[in-house]
């Protein structure tokens, strides 16, 4: 399996091969794994599909396809009204996307040609294409590879003069070290958007994400722990940041104005509206978001402590402060050498014939073609100076990020929206696995 695998594409496939596990029996490691003829762990066993669809879904679709007002109305004002008080947030600002979200907040910051936003290369593209968007030069800071998350002790290396923004991302619903990374923003008057796409409920210290940073940003995509196909939001607590990210999100219209108003107000925007019909899915699907999360973390919780015991299989780490993580994907480390130094493609091979599906996660962001094509473009260069653009590369090397992707390895949410038991047939599949991991790598 490729490295690059996409994640939604791992998502969908994860979904259609049946990644959650159900009750059965269980072996014992020196069973032959199915790899090399055994039976296999989880055979004929498949996950909820995703997303889940009850009659609640299907009512508030057809109210608005009836109602006749399908843009931006009182669906859309509900949700923002509804997400912001579960969250435990001042504003919600509803959008077409987390791109649109991560992209609405930067445009409400005023982030422009000449800025730095600092962000880390383990993340989904869309993190780096805002601030290309912006003509923002993107710049990296290396990841932790035992968390899968920004090292917040390389942040402040990699501030300088043009640093305009910083976006930590809480990769797969883990937590950020936010205590680190505020720490660093506000000793450099620097804002912090949070990248919290994939951490619908997860917490720091015991509060919501997307509540810690200057704003917070949402993505409803249709992988993720709530969705509506598509669909985003932002949450800050400043009243002045939400009216210019709606500004900017809604071609310059003002927040609560009644009627069809034609004065307008902030500068640049764009049009990235949710409509009637994501913010009615939306409603619907937060009456169960807790009690999937709820089963999520048990799940995962419990899966952890049996991986841990497993030599060469690393859960990523949790900062102290995560006292909620989201497990919208859930991450550990393939320690090869452990395997008798089977390839991890092999281990997925493996996995997949045990009938458990593992993705490899993301490639090395600041390894992309596509950064480097965009910064080579005359407005870059003009702005920036060849220069500082020919001397990118060297500046952006993140070691630790490399190896961590050629380690990772990924389980999808609905994994765990299964049976305990489950869990105990994964950890099952992993131990005949490494029992077997000679064989395996010479088959």
């Amino acid at each position: 399996m490729s490295k690059n695998f996409s994640r939604r594409q791992f998502v969908a496939g994860s979904a259609a091969a049946g990644i959650a596990l159900s009750v059965g029996s269980v072996g014992h490691a020196a069973d032959k794994p199915a790899v090399l003829g055994g039976k296999p762990a989880c055979k004929g066993m498949s996950s909820p599909s995703w997303p889940i669809v009850q009659e609640i879904d299907e009512k508030a679709v057809a109210e608005v396809m009836h109602s006749g007002h399908w843009y931006r109305g009182k669906n859309v004002e509900r949700f923002e009204q509804e997400y912001a008080k579960m969250n435990g947030a001042k504003n919600c600002v509803a959008v077409s996307s987390g791109t649109s979200a991560l992209f609405s907040s930067l445009g409400g910051l005023g982030i422009g040609p000449g800025d730095e936003v600092i962000t880390c290369p383990y993340t989904f593209v869309a993190t780096v294409n805002v601030a290309l968007l912006h003509y923002a030069m993107p710049v990296f800071v290396d990841t932790d590879r035992e968390t899968f998350l920004m090292d917040p002790r390389k942040l402040e290396a990699a501030i300088t003069d043009r640093t305009a923004a910083i976006i930590p991302i809480h990769i797969g619903g883990s937590v950020a070290d936010m205590d680190g990374i505020l720490a660093i923003a506000k000793k450099h008057n620097i804002p912090v958007v949070e990248d919290a796409c994939q951490a619908h409920l997860a917490q720091w210290r015991g509060r919501n994400v997307g509540n810690w940073g200057t704003t917070g940003c949402f993505s409803f995509q249709m992988s993720k722990n709530l969705c509506s196909g598509d669909g985003g939001a932002i949450l800050t607590n400043d009243d002045k940041i939400a009216n210019q990210c709606y500004a900017f999100h809604n071609n310059c219209r003002q927040r609560k104005v009644t009627g069809y108003n034609f004065t307008y107000v902030g500068g640049r925007a764009t049009n990235l509206r949710m409509t009637e019909f994501q913010g009615a899915v939306l409603l619907a699907q937060m009456t169960r978001l807790e009690k999937n999360a709820k089963t999520r973390s048990e799940n995962a919780d419990y899966l952890t402590s049996m991986l841990r015991e497993i030599p060469g299989i690393v859960p990523a780490r949790m900062y102290e402060g995560c006292t909620r993580n989201a497990y919208h994907l859930y991450m550990f480390r393939y320690q090869p050498e452990k395997f008798a130094n089977m390839p991890r493609a092999k281990f997925f091979q493996a996995l997949g014939a045990e009938g458990v599906h593992g993705s490899g996660g993301y490639g090395p962001l600041n390894k992309a073609e596509f950064i480097q094509n965009a910064l080579q473009t005359k407005p870059y260069v003009r702005v920036y100076g060849k220069a500082a653009v020919d001397k990118w590369m060297d500046r952006n090397q993140c070691p630790e990020n490399d190896k961590l992707c050629e380690e990772a390895v990924w389980f999808g949410q609905t994994t765990f929206l299964g049976a305990r038991s489950n869990m105990d047939k994964i950890a099952e599949a992993i131990r005949k696995i490494q029992a077997h991991a000679g064989a395996i790598a010479k088959a």
